[in-house]
């Protein structure tokens, strides 16, 4: 009896064994497809998590996690049972509109709006004072597009410096929040004149010269539109980074690494985009909400020039 169990126990030990082997060997498998098919460095970690059943007839469901420096990053995969098929793949959730969840990250509350008010199609700009093609984006969409697009969409500004190259991006997206606090039309005339004016700040070699340059444009504006120059002053002075940060962190909530970057209605757009995309964005946009998209007879040859 007793070498019974002996031989019953070797026999279900050696398959145990073979069963390890063969989920490792699906495993290296799996890890050298994934390496290889991506292209990954030696120096990224890969880690192949256990099969579990999925809903799929005749797949497993397995997750493989990468960890590298984009920090660690899960990724789905369906393999077949007989280990011969591996698939990648994403479950989308059909329930819910994501850029209407898009939308939902970005705080306008209290932004300075150009454009109808309230117009179903809303435009988002993460910009950047400081950030060349920020200006070009800017001369693109004023006067061109908000006088093609004025009377039926709206268009915001969030601010995201990008602090660790533009110097005085910060402190000019807090002069433009201290104008906003008293007049939008004031913050909109400042952002207008700063994105076509930046050889002029630029030009100021010290640090404190091209703030300086930064707090006198922001006066003028104030004067021009009979603000409160105490109020406006000690704003100045002040420059409290808070609101900023905030806007830098809801843009971290949208993916959002770098300047331009546009959202119409929840949609991304970034890089060099031509004004004819964001024509046809804005049109698609205002069709899906039940607003008769605008006429383009009358646009101007030169508008159809990429924006850098």
């Amino acid at each position: 009896m007793t070498f019974r169990r002996f031989v019953i126990f070797l026999v279900l030990s050696c398959l145990a064994c073979w069963a390890q082997s063969v989920s490792l060997s699906l495993s290296q498998k799996i890890e050298r497809r994934v390496r290889a098919n991506y292209k990954l460095a030696a120096n990224v970690k890969i880690t192949v998590q256990q099969a579990q059943p999925s809903e799929f007839v005749n797949y497993d469901s397995v997750t493989v996690m990468t960890e590298g420096g984009d920090g660690q990053v899960s990724h789905e995969f369906l393999v077949s049972k007989d280990t011969k098929t591996l698939v990648e793949w994403t479950k989308m959730d059909l329930t819910q509109d994501p850029y209407a969840e898009v939308m939902k990250k970005i705080n306008l509350s209290g932004r300075p709006i150009r454009g109808n008010k309230n117009a179903k199609v809303t435009v988002v700009s993460f910009d950047d004072f400081q950030c060349p093609f920020c200006s070009s984006l800017h001369e693109t969409l004023f006067p061109e597009l908000l006088k093609e697009y004025g009377d039926r969409v709206k268009f915001v500004y969030r601010d995201y410096p990008l602090i660790e190259i533009h110097p005085w991006a910060m402190h000019a997206a807090v002069d433009a929040n201290c104008l906003a606090a008293q007049n939008a039309d004031a913050y909109w005339d400042f952002a207008d004149y700063v994105h076509a004016n930046q050889p002029d700040v630029n030009s100021q070699k010290a640090r404190e010269a091209q703030f300086a340059e930064l707090d006198r444009i922001a006066a003028l504006q104030a004067q021009k539109h009979n603000l409160d120059h105490s109020k406006l002053h000690s704003c100045l002075k002040e420059q409290n980074e808070d609101a900023i940060m905030g806007s830098r962190s809801d843009a971290a909530k949208v993916g959002v690494s770098a300047t331009p970057t546009i959202f119409i209605n929840g949609q991304e757009m970034d890089g060099a985009v031509s004004i004819a995309d964001i024509r046809a964005t804005l049109d698609t946009a205002l069709a899906s909400v039940g607003v008769s998209p605008t006429s383009h007879a009358s646009a101007s040859p030169e508008a159809d020039s990429v924006t850098k």
